[in-house]
């Protein structure tokens, strides 16, 4: 599942991205309602977990601004306020659900569970293919030509993100940014390294090679000619 943050609370948002990376998620985190609103705009999301409180443009008003948008990608809408007018209020917004803080990790995995299953949003596919590549995002499996592909969480993050970008280029700054939630260490090989393991398990099921490495610029699944 991929998945917007907009938390502006450091100690939250750590809590939230790592826990999301841990269960294999892929997480992109901003801080602020106006980021927010451009990132959900732009971008395709399984799910937005959106702070009501926030620098700029408060949650509310992002949730409002997304709807009339036609953006409908299911939202969960987080806040220290409990009072039953502040849920209604939000839910009359747009959004799909209500989480108070304080919460609980496991009551927000469920949550977000089941806003996927519910499939509001014409941009949630529970399913993503590319090619022999079928990538079950509820259940994190992958099948290449039908077969099981058996991958670390984090193998399994990396390659998502690469089927969602299919025959784009990916650079290993943005890899490093998505699948690991940090900055590109350039004397670090963490990338190559983990790309070089998805490939050879990719290749055990399909002979031609479909992580492409594009020289000085990055990565780029794409089946090769005449495969």
């Amino acid at each position: 599942m991929r998945v917007l943050v907009v938390e502006d609370d450091p100690q939250i948002s750590h809590f939230v991205v790592r826990g999301l990376r841990e269960e294999g998620h892929l997480v992109e985190l901003v801080e602020d309602g106006d980021a927010a609103e451009s990132r959900a705009a732009e971008q395709q999301f399984d799910a937005l977990l959106l702070d009501l409180m926030l620098p700029g443009l408060d949650g509310m008003e992002v949730c409002r601004r997304l709807r009339e948008a036609g953006v409908d990608t299911p939202i969960l809408m987080v806040t220290a306020r409990d009072a039953i007018s502040d849920r209604v209020t939000g839910l009359d917004m747009g959004a799909d659900d209500y989480l108070t803080k304080p919460f609980a990790f496991e009551e927000l995995l469920a949550r977000l569970r089941a806003l996927t299953r519910r499939g509001r949003t014409h941009h949630l596919s529970a399913v993503l293919r590319y090619g022999p590549i079928v990538v079950d995002t509820q259940d994190r499996i992958v099948r290449v030509n039908g077969a099981r592909v058996d991958l670390t969480a984090t193998e399994y993050r990396l390659l998502e993100f690469l089927v969602r970008r299919a025959e784009s280029v990916v650079s290993r700054d943005d890899l490093a940014e998505r699948v690991w939630g940090i900055e590109h260490d350039p004397d670090s090989n963490v990338v190559d390294v983990y790309i070089a393991y998805v490939r050879k398990k990719l290749q055990r099921r399909h002979e031609a090679p479909l992580i492409q490495t594009i020289r000085g610029l990055g990565y780029m699944l794409k089946e090769a000619s005449g495969s």
